[in-house]
């Protein structure tokens, strides 16, 4: 995909943070774009400012945890641009709390639902079109997803199982002509965090974030987009990401606690 140029892209999780300035940047690059969140009237904002970029835009609330809303989202896609070149799995959730601070379970649980099966219902909907198109599926995971991050057990968990499902995936469509993008972004700054979870299973309601250390979503996006044109098998976005995960075959002490460093900092 060394061009958007008339490419259809559909993107969830679109109305905020890294979903929304992807938008934005592949708008910018000519693509025609189908966008999702369950958020109908921040959604409605989103592809407006996408339009006004000149992009051909949809927009499609949902939810990705429903597998009937993901078909519709698909069908709605295919109704308005008769195909599908890029599925962006964006849609997501975090959480800030300690394994042992947690009231129960329930926000694992939520957590699985929305990283991990959300994007497999998703793909499981557009795979059949992308395989017409020979086209790309993009997974936004984590750095959380290839290493352990203190008092983000459930995040680190559902962006593991992210992973590992698009890393197997991505062999079991081999010759096909549909390539995996997995995107593993270090701490970004984004509206994801005000609505972590907390130990009692409740948003928190403002970031825990040091944000102005910390890359944007404009940032992001770029380098999403840039990977997305290469195919790229795996964007790691960060020095310390692509360090940490050579350093964990020989060191990786050391690398647990740089991971319990940086939640500290961040604090």
């Amino acid at each position: 995909m060394d061009t958007f140029q008339g490419k259809t892209v559909l993107i969830t999780g679109a109305s905020t943070g890294i979903g929304r300035a992807l938008a934005l940047e592949l708008a910018r690059a000519g693509a025609q774009l189908s966008l999702n969140a369950r958020d109908a009237s921040r959604l409605a904002q989103t592809a407006g400012e996408c339009a006004a970029l000149g992009a051909a835009v949809l927009a499609v609330p949902g939810d990705v945890t429903r597998g009937a809303d993901c078909r519709q989202m698909v069908a709605s896609t295919l109704e308005r641009f008769q195909k599908l070149d890029a599925l962006v799995n964006n849609a997501g959730m975090t959480m800030w709390a300690r394994f042992d601070a947690l009231a129960d379970l329930a926000p694992l649980e939520r957590l699985l639902a929305v990283n991990y099966l959300g994007a497999a219902h998703m793909t499981a909907a557009a795979l059949p079109y992308l395989k017409n198109s020979r086209g790309l599926i993009v997974a936004v995971a984590s750095i959380a997803g290839l290493t352990g991050v203190p008092e983000r057990t459930g995040y680190a968990a559902s962006k593991h199982a992210m992973v590992g499902f698009f890393e197997s995936l991505r062999i079991e469509l081999r010759g096909s002509g549909v390539d995996v993008t997995i995107v593993a972004p270090d701490f970004v700054k984004s509206e994801l965090h005000k609505g972590a979870l907390g130990a009692d299973g409740r948003p928190l309601g403002k970031t825990p974030m040091d944000e102005p250390r910390i890359m944007t979503s404009e940032q992001c996006a770029r380098l999403i987009a840039r990977a997305m044109r290469k195919r790229q098998r795996l964007l790691i976005t960060s020095a310390r990401g692509r360090l940490g995960r050579w350093a964990r075959l020989v060191a990786p002490g050391v690398v647990d606690r740089i991971a319990e460093r940086a939640i500290r900092l961040r604090r």
